[in-house]
């Protein structure tokens, strides 16, 4: 009998391609989205990849009522992923508690839940933001957490030092995976990065660019002390993010975990600036596209990247699929919108 996994979020970019491969691997994912970030037609699109039915509620996990009785209808859920959460750097800092109001309450609701129903593994969806400007580069795991860049950093933090504390003290076993900037979309195009309005990652931008829809990308940022003045992060495909999850959930469902409460980086392992990723997708694609670099924008750090050693030997990931791969992929999915 297949494990029925929680998936909050799972409409969400890196929730929809997880969805997949916890199809893919014999799970069965309980999706639960409040629809704000996404849309329901991913549902579908995912039936198309699978060819099976999703099973899906609409649920407001900030209303603990609403998601006390999703655990009353789903006794058997064996694990949680939990992706929900808003995400976007700048617009925490324009609007603060909206993030931390969304992103902890519901955090704290599931592990109230989960406590309450004896659900004990959650892998957590977690961000390399915590380490904030990192001391040294690669950045692993034992590296000190800074303070925030932005909110949306803090509130990664934040519900890190929440599931570490729940954890020590209530039957909840916790992986938190700290993931760097997935990019690219699956192999079929049917799901990938959908942006509403203006994209507010660079890869959307890049492919938005090059398809039209926008007249140039804007470079956030010249002068930093990197190899060509522009932002070094750290890329790696939404589908190696994805599997990377299934290894860490099952993980917890054997009970292998050493302790209450692991934390483990999710990246390439490499190093990519801004200007180099524009000329990786016009090799991947053919296509050259127009840029000008602009001011800095606030809550961006300058460089970083991931040491992935201890995921490699402990959970058994390794990313597989090549830069260019990630950009081939994130273009076909740009053009299946046209």
């Amino acid at each position: 009998m297949s494990h029925k996994i929680l998936v909050t979020g799972g409409l969400g970019y890196i929730g929809s391609h997880t969805c997949v491969a916890l199809i893919e691997q014999g799970y069965e994912p309980l999706v639960i989205d409040n629809l704000s970030e996404s849309d329901i037609e991913v549902k579908e699109r995912i039936e198309r990849i699978t060819g099976r039915e999703l099973l899906f509620e609409k649920v407001e996990m900030c209303d603990a009522d609403a998601l006390n009785k999703l655990f009353e209808r789903h006794p058997d859920i064996a694990g949680v992923i939990h992706f929900a959460a808003f995400l976007l750097v700048n617009e925490s800092v324009q609007n603060p508690l909206k993030y931390y109001e969304n992103n902890l309450i519901s955090t704290m609701n599931l592990l109230r839940c989960m406590d309450r129903f004896n659900v004990c593994p959650v892998v957590f969806s977690s961000s390399c933001t915590v380490y904030g400007n990192p001391d040294e580069l690669p950045v692993g795991e034992n590296a000190p957490i800074k303070e925030a860049e932005s909110p949306y950093g803090n509130t990664k933090k934040m519900g890190e030092d929440i599931l570490r504390d729940f954890s020590s003290i209530c039957d909840v076993n916790v992986i938190s995976l700290r993931y760097f900037n997935p990019i690219g979309a699956h192999e079929t195009a049917h799901i990938g990065e959908f942006q509403d309005g203006e994209p507010h990652h660079l890869v959307p931008y890049i492919t938005e660019t090059a398809v039209g829809k926008r007249e140039f990308l804007r470079v956030f940022g010249g002068d930093y002390d990197t190899r060509d003045g522009s932002c070094v992060r750290d890329y790696i495909h939404v589908m190696d993010i994805a599997e990377a999850h299934i290894l860490a959930v099952q993980r917890l469902i054997d009970a292998k975990n050493e302790g209450s409460f692991e934390v483990y980086n999710l990246g390439s392992g490499d190093g990519s600036t801004v200007l180099e990723m524009i000329n990786a997708f016009s090799t991947a694609t053919g296509i050259n596209i127009s840029y000008e670099i602009v001011d800095r924008r606030e809550g961006d750090v300058g460089a970083v990247y991931a040491d992935i050693t201890k995921a490699k030997n402990i959970l058994g990931w390794t990313p597989k699929r090549s830069l260019e791969t990630m950009l081939s992929s994130a273009w076909n999915f740009e053009e299946s919108l046209k």
